[in-house]
């Protein structure tokens, strides 16, 4: 997996760089696996913007992707490889033995063939998944459970893993990429081995269109605002933002401030805080 430059014949081309989708073997997608995903272009039900500078962008569709993984004690070979434009990570097509087709994040290594499984105990191959009381200590692995049976919520992103520190009475202790060290059940289910599509944070987009065909709409600099629009507009000429740091449009602080509640009940579970 790399990416692939292009002769600057052109500006754009001059700094664009895209995936060489070295992994991907499978152009088209499953027909029954995909659902319709309706464009909200950031607005609530009352039609009033509450995410700013989202709309437009090519329309996709939704891979569903198999975070449950609750086909127990059923093996099934890779079908595929395939391309996702909803996430950073490739996915892959997996046949069970009794003909559902499925679809899992594709992790690094797993090739069109190789058989994975879902079980109680499983090889420590990548692909398969298992609950982590399984699963041995040192063990990198992705695609985590924070409840038994809820799915997948940690640890999905292209070229990510979390390591498996401890073992502590009826929790694991988890190294997770951004740095913290978190307590989950070790009745939780995890996949195997690191994902694939490492080279993704390399791609760059090259000019401004791309992003739009993202669905990003453009942002402007509150400095470039007047003063009932952002609390950094106004003054003359290029001013500072006039506070003691910079603020979000709201009044907030916009850098180091934190949002997490104070209270929350997952408090008790984060052993050491990210980076």
């Amino acid at each position: 997996m790399g990416t692939r430059k292009f002769r600057p014949t052109t500006p754009t081309l001059r700094h664009k760089s895209v995936s060489d989708f070295a992994e991907i073997t499978k152009k088209t997608p499953e027909k029954s696996l995909l659902a319709v995903k309706k464009q909200k272009s950031g607005r609530n039900a009352q039609g009033k913007i509450t995410v700013r500078h989202q709309g437009g962008g090519n329309r996709q569709k939704y891979r569903i992707i198999d975070f449950k993984r609750n086909k127990v004690d059923m093996k099934a070979e890779v079908i595929g490889i395939e391309y996702d434009p909803n996430r950073s990570a490739n996915i892959a097509l997996i046949k069970y033995e009794d003909g559902t087709l499925s679809y899992i994040i594709a992790p690094k290594g797993l090739k069109v063939g190789a058989t994975v499984i879902s079980a109680e105990k499983a090889d420590i191959k990548v692909g398969n998944c298992m609950k982590m009381a399984n699963i041995p200590v040192g063990t990198l692995i992705h695609n985590v459970e924070i409840n038994p049976n809820q799915g997948a919520k940690l640890v999905r992103v292209a070229g990510q893993s979390a390591q498996l520190m401890a073992k502590e009475g009826k929790y694991v202790h988890l190294r997770l990429p951004s740095g913290e060290m978190r307590l989950v059940l070790d009745t939780c289910k995890a996949t195997i081995g690191v994902i694939g599509n490492e080279e993704h944070e390399n791609v760059k987009l090259g000019k401004a269109g791309a992003t739009r065909h993202l669905g990003k709409r453009p942002e402007v600099r509150g400095s470039a605002m007047n003063p009932n629009d952002h609390p950094h507009g106004g003054g003359e000429g290029k001013a500072p933002v006039g506070h003691a740091g910079p603020m979000t449009p709201w009044g907030k602080p916009a850098l180091g401030y934190k949002t997490r509640a104070k209270h929350k009940k997952s408090n008790r579970l984060i052993t050491k805080r990210r980076k």
